[in-house]
C-alpha cells in the first residue's frame, strides 16, 4: 500500500485543497476529488464516494489502473 500522504504523480497540489478537506482520491476515469469526510471505495463504479456535500472536483488526470490505491490524506504541516 502506498504512503497515504504522498500523492501520486500529477495529483492536484494540497495547496489547492479547501481548508478542512483532508482527503484526495482519483476515480478510475482519471477525475480527482477533494473530500471533507473519508470516502468509501465503490469498486463496481470505479469510484471513491462520499456524501455529495463532502466531495468536490479537484482536477482531471489520466485514467490509472491503480486508481483504488489513490486515496491520500492531507500531509501534516
Amino acid at each position: 500500500m502506498p504512503d497515504s500522504t504522498t500523492a501520486p504523480e500529477n495529483a492536484p497540489d494540497w495547496s489547492q485543497a479547501p481548508d478542512g478537506w483532508n482527503w484526495l482520491a482519483q476515480d478510475a476515469d482519471g477525475r480527482w476529488f477533494w473530500y471533507r469526510t473519508a470516502p468509501q471505495l465503490f469498486w463496481a463504479g470505479g469510484l471513491w464516494r462520499s456524501n455529495s456535500r463532502d466531495q468536490q472536483p479537484a482536477g482531471q488526470g489520466m485514467p490509472r489502473d491503480d486508481w483504488a490505491d489513490s486515496l491520500r490524506t492531507r500531509p501534516a504541516v
